[in-house]
């Protein structure tokens, strides 16, 4: 009878205690938040109070960076710590790394703030805000300790991040200051260099003698150059008129001529300096140029005095010498006796044998040069009666024209023997040309020719060929065009020929390159298939036609590599590009549809051990295909989280849609490491 007592108590107070353990935990597991942001198991807020705190927290997440979910309980049970439950919650909710929960356990007097690591609030802080807390959750100030929390995190509203903007921004302007300033000064300094400069170049000219002097240096040198051409010029034209009076009019009119030349470019010169001294503003750059103008026509300037003077200096030398300058003369002039007899046997001799057009340069130099000699007697004959008379300058003068005259006709007679070596010179240049292009031609019909271009240079220079056999054989030849033709023929068969071999070479290069290119395609097609027949259960669509787009590129390739190696290259190349976008393809499709614990390594399956990542062995070939087949076919639950989350997604409350992140899984890991909460 005691012991049937006994049992009946010991059942009741096994009863007793399961429907107290059985109350507590469904009382106290980790809670879905409400969809605002107080959630109040704890029944401690008024209506009024919850929706001031609902407008503190409201206005928390408009001015930062941060949310604050507040959830007040009676107690933290299961688990009965705070940090943990906090944490579990947070969790549960899928609350993101900006976003905060305050849990708070009325009854259980603590509470404690759960954040992620990479929250915008350090964990520091935190624990300062936990401290300051104490004090209001103590006097059951829930609305003050929430408040107190919402103020902490949000700081001082975005007025500190505006103070670093304004600092930052400040600390931009003031840099900008610091450049303005000092960009202003080095241009000031530039300007004040460029004025004492002008106009002169930065960078010396090795070319240009003006380029390392100032504008006032070159100002200054065209001044002194503008003053002495004017001297030497009225110098010359003193010096001009003696030589009239003692030579004759006739023997200075060169020299009248070269001062005439040089009062031209003085005029000049005063024209730019009267535009440089005017009212009208000028450029630095023009009256730079202008001055180094000036220079110039001074220098020029000189340069025909200078001329003229040594001239006059020899025609002078001639008056003092006058006879025995009249024998050299009649010297140079007795041994041009036999040039000019040999010219026109020359010119008729190169007349049987070359075309009037090739002799055209010298066909009336024997007449030339005997009238240039019939000058020079003349001259002689007065130069000796000026030398009986007394008049030396007229004898001197005359001198001189004897003298050229001579020079003249020698070199009249002279052409024609000449010319004759050159025709024969031209003629041998011709033969070797011709021999030079029948080898052209020869090669030109070993090369391949698909557009005629070769075709039509042979035949042109055939043409060329026939033409020029025929002009050099003949009485009346015309090297110089035969040459020029047989040039221009050389010139477009060699460019032909050089197009050919080019594109032999090329040709040569394109079947190697598709040698080379058909073997690596095939190779990377056969890697392919072997890679998608062994593993066929779990690679889809998209591989398998990229592979068979492959293999029919792969066969045109093979089909045209004879006859046109260009497209077959093509051909080959999209077929080595398709072979690699399907392995690629089904490489990503086994990646997809292996198990993830099989792949993990903790799968056992029906074969035992434990698969790999890479999906090789008998569970990545046979049963990675066959789970990612059921996978594919949708046979079984969806895996994706539902529930509790969904009143996230809506948008309502304010809540950031970035806020959350990751979806389902545990996430206890992502908020852990902080070992905080309070008791009050």
């Amino acid at each position: 009878m005691t012991k049937r007592w006994l049992a009946l108590a010991a059942l009741t107070l096994a009863a007793t205690a399961g429907a107290f353990t059985a109350s507590a935990a469904s009382a106290t597991d980790p809670v879905t938040l409400d969809s605002g942001y107080v959630t109040d198991q704890a029944d401690v807020l008024s209506a009024d109070e919850e929706a001031a705190v609902e407008t503190r927290l409201q206005e928390l997440t408009d001015n930062s960076s941060a949310d604050l979910f507040v959830v007040l309980v009676d107690d933290f049970t299961n688990p009965t710590d705070n940090v943990r439950w906090a944490d579990a919650v947070a969790d549960a909710n899928n609350l993101g790394t900006e976003q905060y929960l305050l849990a708070i356990a009325v009854d259980g007097r603590s509470y404690y703030i759960s954040a992620a690591p990479d929250g915008p609030v350090s964990f520091s802080q935190l624990d300062s805000i936990e401290d300051k807390m104490v004090p209001f959750a103590a006097d059951g100030d829930w609305v003050g300790a929430i408040t107190l929390a919402a103020d902490e995190i949000q700081g001082d509203g975005g007025a500190g991040a505006l103070r670093i903007g304004l600092i930052v921004v400040a600390v931009v302007a003031v840099a900008l200051l610091l450049w303005l300033a000092i960009a202003l000064v080095r241009r000031a300094r530039r300007r004040a260099a460029t004025r004492e400069r002008g106009a002169m170049p930065e960078t010396p000219d090795p070319t240009d003698p003006f380029s390392t002097l100032t504008d006032q240096q070159v100002e200054t040198q065209a001044g002194l150059a503008l003053v002495q051409a004017d001297d030497a010029i009225t110098s010359s034209k003193e010096e001009l008129g003696f030589a009239v009076a003692q030579f004759g009019e006739g023997a200075t009119e060169e020299f009248t001529r070269v001062v005439d030349t040089a009062k031209a470019k003085i005029s000049e010169a005063f024209d730019l300096k009267q535009k440089l001294d005017d009212e009208i503003e000028d450029t630095i750059h023009d009256r730079r140029a202008w001055h180094i103008r000036i220079i110039q026509l001074a220098d020029e300037i000189d340069d025909v005095l200078d001329a003229n003077t040594a001239a006059f200096d020899a025609l002078r030398q001639l008056e003092q010498n006058a006879p025995q300058e009249l024998e050299r003369v009649r010297g140079e002039r007795a041994a041009l006796d036999p040039v000019l007899a040999a010219a026109a046997p020359a010119l008729a001799a190169l007349s049987s044998v070359y075309a009037p057009a090739a002799l055209a340069m010298v066909t009336d130099n024997p007449a030339q040069a005997r009238e240039r000699a019939e000058l020079a007697d003349r001259s002689i004959d007065a130069a000796a009666q000026a030398i009986a008379a007394g008049r030396s300058g007229e004898a001197a003068f005359a001198i001189r024209t004897a003298e050229q005259s001579v020079a003249q006709a020698a070199q009249l007679a002279r052409a024609v023997t000449s010319l004759g070596t050159e025709l024969a010179a031209i003629e041998t240049q011709a033969q070797a040309l011709v021999a030079e292009l029948q080898g052209d031609l020869a090669a030109a019909q070993q090369l391949p020719d698909p557009s005629g271009a070769i075709a039509g240079a042979a035949s042109a220079t055939t043409q060329q060929l026939q033409l020029a056999h025929a002009d050099l054989a003949g009485s009346a030849r015309n090297p110089q065009r035969v040459l020029e033709a047989l040039t221009a023929a050389n010139a477009q068969i060699d460019a032909a020929i050089a197009q050919g071999r080019e594109s032999v070479e090329r040709a040569r290069r394109v079947q190697q390159l598709l040698a080379q290119t058909l073997a690596q395609a095939n190779s990377e097609i056969r890697a392919a298939r072997e890679f998608i027949e062994t593993r066929r259960g779990t690679v889809g669509s998209t591989a398998r036609t990229r592979l068979a787009n492959a293999e029919t590129s792969l066969t045109q390739a093979q089909n045209l590599q004879a006859t046109d190696p260009d497209a077959a290259l093509a051909e080959a190349n999209r077929a080595l590009a398709l072979a690699g976008q399907a392995t690629a393809a089904a490489q990503s499709d086994v990646q997809s549809y292996n198990p993830p614990g099989y792949d993990q390594g903790g799968f056992g399956g029906p074969f035992g051990g434990s698969g790999s990542s890479g999906g090789s062995g008998i569970g990545g070939d046979i049963l990675g295909g066959i789970i990612g087949g059921l996978l594919a076919g949708g046979g079984g639950g969806s895996s994706r989280r539902g529930g509790s989350s969904g009143w996230r997604s809506s948008g309502g409350g304010g809540f950031r849609s970035s806020g959350f992140g990751g979806g389902g899984g545990s996430r206890s890991s992502g908020r852990s490491g902080r070992s905080g909460g309070r008791r009050f």
